[in-house]
């Protein structure tokens, strides 16, 4: 209001407009841009590591990928559920893409949004345990609707690591939103979590509302590679 008042002044002197009408003006510059600046927060807060949007993706390398399904995600009301997603498949086919699209779309919503690589969650919860400041930690992540764990499955993780983690997804369990990443089919989930009672505790709360898609195919970068060295 402060740097745009005598600007609207003028116009509304100018355009003989009442001074409820030019009131009116000023209120609706800032409110639009206070939501501006909240969605600008949210998304530097949830600490994506590129922006990257639906419109970037391409969907016809995945063809049995179901895009109306995700576009409707983008929507937010799975989160409003507290449900989960689970993109599933192999590394390049585009994960990480889709799963910073969806938190962007989460962000634009109102969402609280935090987006991690499973390693670098696991690190973090193993160095506040050390720190005797795990309950902070996870104090702030109960907070989040919606945690992106990016790319489990690439790293082992030791017990306590691999517990730390199980714990996170089981408390989030009906009451916020997991978006998780994996290059392991879910029977192939007993490599992170070491062991088949944890794993198959995690996957039955997991899935039990959970959107999952498969996503099996050429690797994008090694397509687009590939492509490069054509035209060289």
């Amino acid at each position: 209001m402060g740097a745009e008042f005598e600007k609207l002044a003028r116009e509304a002197a100018s355009n003989n407009e009442s001074y409820e009408a030019y009131l009116l003006r000023l209120t609706e510059l800032e409110v639009a841009a206070r939501a501006a600046n909240a969605v600008t927060a949210r998304i530097r807060q949830a600490g994506f590591p590129v922006p990257k949007d639906f419109e970037t993706y391409d969907f016809t390398a995945t063809p049995g990928l179901n895009k109306p399904k995700i576009l409707e995600l983008a929507r937010g009301q799975w989160i409003e559920q507290h449900d989960n997603v689970c993109l599933i498949g192999n590394a390049g086919t585009g994960k990480t893409h889709l799963a910073t699209a969806l938190g962007l779309a989460a962000c634009r919503e109102g969402w609280r949004v935090r987006f991690f690589t499973a390693a670098v969650l696991v690190n973090r919860l193993e160095e506040a345990q050390k720190q005797y400041r795990l309950d902070r930690f996870l104090g702030q992540l109960d907070k989040i609707d919606l945690l992106i764990c990016d790319e489990l499955g690439y790293l082992s993780f030791s017990r306590v690591g691999a517990e730390l983690l199980f714990q996170v997804f089981a408390d989030r369990y009906e009451r916020s939103s997991l978006l998780i990443t994996s290059n392991l089919p879910f029977g192939e989930w007993g490599q992170i979590f070491q062991g088949e009672r944890m794993t198959a505790a995690l996957l039955d709360r997991l899935t039990h509302r959970c959107h999952i898609f498969e996503m099996n195919g050429e690797s994008y970068r090694f397509r687009e590679s590939m492509k490069a060295k054509k035209k060289a």
